[in-house]
């Protein structure tokens, strides 16, 4: 079957399905995607590690009509002002359903038709759990360096040869003991003893940001029509009723992605076994179920295979939880039969449609918006549109604001100061500034250093010691 860029080709091959964004999950991505579309019409490229210059370039030439398609990552989009969008396609999983619901939300403010397609599998999953388990390291390994910690200050480097960490297990951990109280760090590297509450809020926020993407999956493993799970989302029960007519699900017919094939015997008789194995429990987890069964297949696969038997009614797979014997808190998936997979006592009875190729992706369509107004501006799709935030007290992380293309340019520099910097003094880049300071810096751009105190992670210290280097990048 055709990979992501040939599908996305035949997509846009259609000069009425353009002008579109394509929303990629890496720089790395969008640019060999870019590459692609660039030899059937004009595409580019627009992610925050290009030059300002090619990124203006590229933005002027998307607004003007000289660029058809632009394959970016969320860098892209925020405040551009283009009513004439076809389409919108998103070559991976988004990390939310608010971020998703906004960047879609650039198709058709003319309101004229106008398609959006999600594109996703199995390796998306892995992806984004990758890089939750990079961002939130697991709490034991801040209670390894917390229970080193001392009132009396330990040099980073000294710290870091008493912990049973790796360089970026340790760096990153000690970045969030630091962001959630739990240890105190100076500008010379020295570390000491923070307050206890620390394990409180990082957990919750650790846990905020897994239940976000869950949510994202089980919007597109839902059987619910995408519009109405779109409103539902945003809290319009009401509108969330009324089923839109155009999406893969409302219009199955419609869809020009998706595409499924039956099941072949030998996947029908592991189905069966499936049900067995689950006919006498209330549940299992569905690492142990594949376990337990060793029925040869990949986890992709076996994954593909319960996907399938959830879209006949056979299972229903929930998302769960349990705590480790150090308080740790992991998340697994259980699956439990229906009364009509009770009800299956033979493999030959079982209609299964599996994903084809790239089909584990839907096609939609933003159609009919919702009749109250209020639900109406929201579904209007601005860049406006609802954004969730973290919650937690204390020390908690805030979400992280989306920036627009100037102020991520501005980021970028200050990111580039900042890692120079870090390596200048022989401490971790977290040490000179948080990535939410970077951000908030590159929002409010000060001017004097009254301004730069006013700045979230600003304190007299930094001012004293980075002051008029910041200011002179934010001039």
């Amino acid at each position: 079957m055709p990979e992501r860029p040939t599908a996305i080709g035949g997509l846009l091959a259609d000069k009425k399905n353009r002008p579109a964004i394509v929303y990629a999950t890496s720089r790395k991505n969008a640019e060999s995607l870019a590459q692609a579309l660039a030899l059937k019409f004009p595409a580019a490229a627009y992610h925050a590690g290009l030059d300002p210059e090619t990124r203006e370039r590229v933005q002027t030439a998307f607004l003007g009509g000289e660029l058809e398609v632009v394959v970016a990552t969320i860098a892209f989009g925020m405040g551009i002002d283009k009513a004439n969008i076809r389409t919108v396609i998103h070559a991976g999983l988004p990390a939310t359903l608010e971020g998703y619901y906004q960047e879609i939300g650039r198709a058709g403010r003319d309101g004229k038709p106008s398609r959006t397609f999600l594109m996703h599998s199995y390796a998306d999953q892995r992806t984004h759990d990758f890089f939750l388990n990079r961002d939130y390291p697991p709490a034991q390994h801040l209670d390894q360096i917390f229970h080193k910690l001392k009132d009396d200050p330990q040099h980073v480097e000294e710290l870091r040869e008493h912990c049973r960490l790796g360089e970026e297990e340790f760096d990153k951990a000690l970045e969030k003991l630091e962001i959630h109280g739990g240890a105190r760090v100076d500008f010379g590297g020295n570390v000491t003893l923070g307050a206890r509450g620390w394990k409180q809020t990082y957990t919750a926020q650790a846990e905020y940001r897994a239940e976000q993407f869950s949510k994202v999956l089980r919007f597109t493993e839902s059987s619910e029509c995408r519009m109405g799970a779109l409103v539902r989302h945003f809290g319009d029960e009401e509108d969330a009723e009324e089923e839109c007519g155009g999406c893969d699900i409302c219009d199955p017919a419609g869809a020009q992605l998706r595409q499924f094939r039956r099941a072949s015997a030998a996947e029908r008789a592991a189905a069966q076994q499936i049900i067995e194995e689950l006919r006498m429990v209330e549940y299992k987890a569905t690492g142990t179920l594949q376990r337990n069964l060793d029925l040869g297949m990949s986890r992709k696969e076996f994954d593909e295979l319960l996907g399938a038997m959830q879209r006949a009614h056979l299972i229903e797979i929930e998302e769960a939880e349990f705590e480790t014997g150090e308080g740790e808190k992991k998340r697994y998936r259980k699956v439990k039969l229906t009364n009509r997979g009770l009800e299956t006592r033979h493999e030959s009875k079982l209609e299964l449609l599996l994903s084809d190729g790239v089909a584990d992706e839907y096609a939609g369509r933003p159609a009919k918006k919702p009749k109250d107004k209020s639900t109406r501006r929201q579904m209007n799709f601005g860049d406006g549109a609802p954004a969730s935030r973290a919650r937690a007290r204390g020390h908690a992380e805030t979400a992280t604001a989306k920036l627009n293309a100037k102020e991520e340019e501005l980021a970028e520099k200050i990111r580039k100061w900042r890692s120079a910097e870090a390596k200048r003094l022989g401490v971790p880049s977290f040490l000179i500034l948080h990535d939410r300071t970077v951000n908030a810096l590159a929002q409010e751009r000060p001017a004097t250093p009254n301004e730069l105190l006013a700045v979230d992670g600003i304190g007299q210290a930094k001012v004293d010691k980075f002051g008029n280097a910041l200011l002179e990048l934010c001039r």
